[in-house]
């Protein structure tokens, strides 16, 4: 058995169907964003959002979770502490997305941001899901959603999704 790691192509295909495509059960397994104030960044992380601290590294990374898992989001301060928000225009991550599992938990979140102080950038009704949008302290975009049953998604006449892009209506969601 050779020491030498797999080549890229080899595992590219552990990770692909039998078409090319990437396999059905792949998924986004957690995001690592850097940050300028740690401290901050988990508060708001913590307090706002209601994740839990799993693991610290000392004053430079942080590790948290929802119900226990070891970790969704990864915070660290390793090349960017004090540094600035990006600059608008720039590339960078555009959101990062957190789904709730149903439409009372994704009120209760917005009541948590409502209560925090943490202004709305955007609310938007989708027709398979329906998003909250809001950027962390350091300017990163979150998402903040849950997904319709699949049942109930918008098809065109060919039977594709049709997604939309509404105003969703908060005091609705609010009453959930």
């Amino acid at each position: 058995m050779s020491n030498e790691p797999a080549s890229p192509a080899r595992g590219a295909l552990a990770a692909t169907s039998a078409d090319g495509t990437i396999a059905p059960g792949a998924r986004i397994g957690h995001v690592h964003l850097k940050v300028a104030d740690l401290e901050r960044a988990i508060g708001f992380y913590r307090d706002v959002l209601g994740f839990s601290v799993t693991q610290r590294r000392g004053r430079d990374a942080a590790f948290l979770s929802a119900g226990g898992y070891h970790h969704h989001i990864g915070l660290n301060t390793w090349q960017s502490r004090g540094g600035a928000r990006p600059a608008p225009g720039t590339t960078g991550l555009f959101h990062l997305a957190i789904v709730y599992p149903t439409r009372a938990d994704l009120a209760a979140a917005l009541r948590r941001v409502l209560a925090a102080g943490v202004p709305l950038v955007g609310a938007s009704d989708h027709g398979v899901s329906e998003a909250l949008y809001l950027e962390d302290p350091d300017g990163n975009g979150i998402e903040l959603y849950r997904d319709r049953p699949e049942d109930e998604w918008p098809r065109d006449a060919d039977g594709g999704l049709a997604m939309t892009t509404r105003r969703l209506d908060l005091d609705d969601l609010l009453r959930a």
